[in-house]
């Protein structure tokens, strides 16, 4: 897929609630494509750095306090990239992918995922961007009008995010994979997924 945007950062506002951070908006436009396969490796180092980093590394979306491991690997990343449904959707600046997200195109709903932005960029409004792109494009492209996403139920930060940009909960839940090491390996129990909608 190669639908191609672009948009700038700077005309999105942030209001004192938003993401933990003083970061000022971004002025150089973002752009907008679906990955192909020479950008995995690149999606697979932003992806493990949002989730898994610790320290002065990690931004505000990491989960390292509850799982450790990999977050994903470089054949679960080709193989979104090469979905028949959708694919990963990347933002760029300056030519360089800065987020991905996963969009797949169900029959009565778009579905988002491993959503991740550079933790050097977080909270510069590029999350809002790529979030929005995924909307109108599932909207405006596909001809949806919900979209849907899950969340570990614990993660009361990223939801209260999720939910200031409208999304809310089904009330339906999953469990975690506890015995499948490729999404991460638990540090704690109890963890499950809650999954969360929007109209578009």
């Amino acid at each position: 897929m190669s639908s191609v945007t672009t948009s700038t950062a700077s005309s999105m506002s942030r209001s004192s609630s938003a993401d933990p951070s003083g970061c000022e908006l971004p002025s150089e436009p973002v752009t907008f494509s679906f990955a192909t396969t020479d950008d995995a490796r690149r999606i697979h180092r932003i992806v493990e750095a949002a989730y898994r980093a610790i320290g002065e590394d990690a931004g505000w979306t990491t989960e390292s306090h509850l799982l450790a491991g990999q977050r994903t690997d470089l054949a679960e990343i080709t193989e979104l990239i090469n979905s028949p449904a959708g694919g990963l959707l990347t933002a760029r600046q300056g030519g360089q992918i800065v987020g991905s997200c996963e969009l797949q195109r169900h029959e009565d709903h778009a579905y988002f995922g491993m959503f991740a932005v550079d933790p050097r960029v977080q909270a510069t409004g590029l999350g809002n961007l790529l979030l929005a792109r995924a909307e109108q494009l599932a909207r405006q492209d596909w001809g949806l009008t919900e979209m849907r996403l899950t969340v570990i139920a614990c993660r009361s930060e990223l939801i209260a995010w999720y939910r200031r940009r409208g999304f809310r909960p089904t009330g339906a839940t999953s469990q975690f994979p506890y015995d499948n090491p490729r999404f991460g390996l638990p540090r704690v129990e109890g963890l499950y997924f809650r999954e969360f909608s929007k109209a578009l």
